[in-house]
């Protein structure tokens, strides 16, 4: 495998399977391209598909030496999505990067988002397109019952329970917990499962995935 040809790869299936933005894909884009500039820079004959643990490590830590922890955390999260793509389509049977530890980022409390604020972020969302009526139930469903982006990713549809107008989450240490919906957003959810969520083809397993 070339890693360009890889890359080109990974770059349509980040934006048909996963229906990432343009400027998402870019940004996982730019991670691989920094590993391949790297292995080229230093002559290591590596391909995508036997890549080892120990030349990844010696990219971050070459990489680390320019960036700052955060970036570096980034990175890693970067090339761990691109070989579970491997994996997934069957080009390897392992990740280079699941023994690799992130480097500690000192925490501070979230900002947090007005009523008004998530009004002119919905307002920005092009609903004339798809990704647009999932894009709103999306930042819909995250504001009114109050989940992390992690939380939201992970929904099933069978999570959702309409007539009783609660969902399901899944938090973390895998701990459920029910959290109320109201009728509105339980409304544009339902617009994007009856006009979008139904069109989409789904591959093989994940069926009760909501997103």
């Amino acid at each position: 495998m070339r890693w360009k040809d890889t890359l080109k790869d990974y770059r349509h299936y980040l934006k048909i399977e996963r229906g990432l933005s343009i400027n998402s894909i870019d940004s996982y884009s730019s991670d691989i391209k920094k590993l391949i500039h790297f292995l080229e820079t230093n002559s290591i004959d590596s391909k995508p598909e036997n890549i080892n643990k120990d030349i990844i490590q010696q990219f971050i830590y070459s990489a680390a030496k320019e960036i700052n922890a955060r970036s570096q955390a980034r990175l890693i999260s970067g090339l761990r999505n691109f070989f579970d793509y491997l994996i997934f389509e069957e080009y390897r049977d392992n990740n280079p990067t699941d023994l690799l530890e992130s480097p500690k980022i000192g925490r501070k409390l979230p900002d947090t988002l007005s009523e008004k604020d998530i009004d002119n972020i919905i307002a920005q969302i092009d609903l004339s397109k798809p990704e647009g009526e999932r894009n709103r139930a999306m930042i819909e469903i995250m504001y009114s019952c109050g989940l992390r982006v992690s939380e939201m990713i992970g929904l099933k549809i069978s999570d959702l329970f309409f007539e009783e107008s609660f969902i399901r989450v899944l938090g973390k240490g895998n701990k459920q917990r029910f959290v109320p919906i109201n009728a509105y957003t339980l409304k544009i959810i339902s617009i994007y499962m009856d006009l979008i969520r139904v069109k989409i083809k789904v591959q093989k397993g994940f069926e009760d995935t909501l997103f």
